[in-house]
């Protein structure tokens, strides 16, 4: 394939002054949760923001409306969306090569664990091998040495942990299709980085949560269950293992991260945590008290129920398709098992 035409990072003027420098930004993933906070704190720093966006038959841009200069038109302001896929090499060519990004941010991704399982070689092909696309057609766009890329890596690197709590130096033992799926796309960051001196860092980031969390994910799969039964739209609903511990901040934090080590004089990787874990049956405790009410558990592993104190229904049941074939054994300052659980969160 021939060679993009190299950008010009800034321009000079006609009284020989240097124009403002360019911030331009690609963001794969722009529809996701933090997709939408990055593009919305990229736009508040001046960026001009590019979104890779699948195409769907329903609407999927949802958490990004609010960015376009006209929600009710969807017209584009500084924000700007392009048909793509990080399965397709000639969409991602194409569009870096008419942006001329000086900073990529790749956060499109297969990115539920559980459902990895079931998707595996899909995962396999977004988060491992859609890397890889994404990197060589920033090198087939002779863009190497002018774009700062961003990988979205994970926790879920670690996965059967070997040491804690976990650094940037931890071994790594993914435990799932998606872990397996971001550890290439891991190695194949660092590898570009030190064969084409590129600008190109992972932040390997633990759970981070907000309201723009798909509702299939455990935290908001929780708080919308627990608003439902509230207004008395729902009796109970099931997870999987409530004794799974994770270490949760939230998005806005950790993409403001991001973007800090996009800024960094020299590339490097850094893990992205709060440094405190927490269980799932915590979380469905403290989100029954935001609503007034006490959970108290009765009977023991796959029939163990979470009743309320003050009325006594059962609110909460455990369900073993939501278990996982492995899961990850331990948060970041967690003690590590003797045998790691198998089961999970929904």
């Amino acid at each position: 394939m021939a060679l993009c035409s190299e950008p010009a990072n800034a321009s000079s003027a006609g009284n020989g002054q240097l124009m403002k420098e360019r911030k331009v930004a690609v963001i794969t993933g722009i529809t996701g949760q933090d997709g939408s906070y990055l593009a919305e704190f990229l736009l508040a720093k001046g960026y001009e923001v590019h979104g890779i966006l699948r195409r769907s038959s329903s609407f999927n841009t949802g958490r990004i409306e609010h960015l376009y200069q006209n929600p009710q038109t969807h017209t584009e302001g500084n924000m700007k969306l392009h048909y793509g896929d990080l399965t397709d090499s000639t969409c991602l060519v194409k569009i870096i090569n008419q942006v001329k990004p000086t900073e990529i941010y790749n956060l499109g991704a297969q990115s539920h664990v559980k459902v990895s399982f079931d998707l595996a070689e899909y995962t396999a092909n977004v988060d491992g091998v859609g890397t890889l696309r994404l990197l060589d057609a920033i090198k087939t766009c002779g863009l190497t040495n002018s774009v700062k890329f961003y990988q979205a890596s994970t926790s879920e690197l670690y996965g059967k942990v070997q040491e804690i709590p976990q650094k940037e130096t931890t071994p790594f033992y993914p435990r799932s299709p998606y872990g397996a799926a971001k550890l290439y796309a891991y190695w194949i960051v660092v590898n570009f980085r030190e064969a084409y001196d590129m600008f190109a860092v992972n932040g390997i980031l633990f759970n981070h949560e907000s309201p723009r969390r798909g509702s299939n994910f455990v935290t908001r799969k929780i708080s919308r269950s627990v608003a439902k039964i509230h207004l008395g739209q729902l009796e109970n609903f099931s997870l999987g293992n409530l004794d799974s511990k994770r270490d949760w901040g939230h998005a806005k934090d950790y993409v403001e991260a991001m973007w800090l080590m996009l800024q960094k004089e020299e590339p490097e990787d850094f893990v992205i945590a709060t440094g405190e874990v927490h269980s799932v049956r915590e979380f469905v405790e403290k989100a029954f008290k935001h609503v007034g009410k006490t959970i108290v558990w009765e009977g023991k592993d796959e029939k163990e129920v979470g009743r309320c104190q003050e009325t006594r229904v059962v609110h909460v049941k455990v369900d073993p398709k939501y278990f996982r074939p492995t899961e990850v054994t331990a948060g970041r300052n967690q003690k590590l098992p003797h045998q790691p659980p198998k089961n999970s969160p929904a």
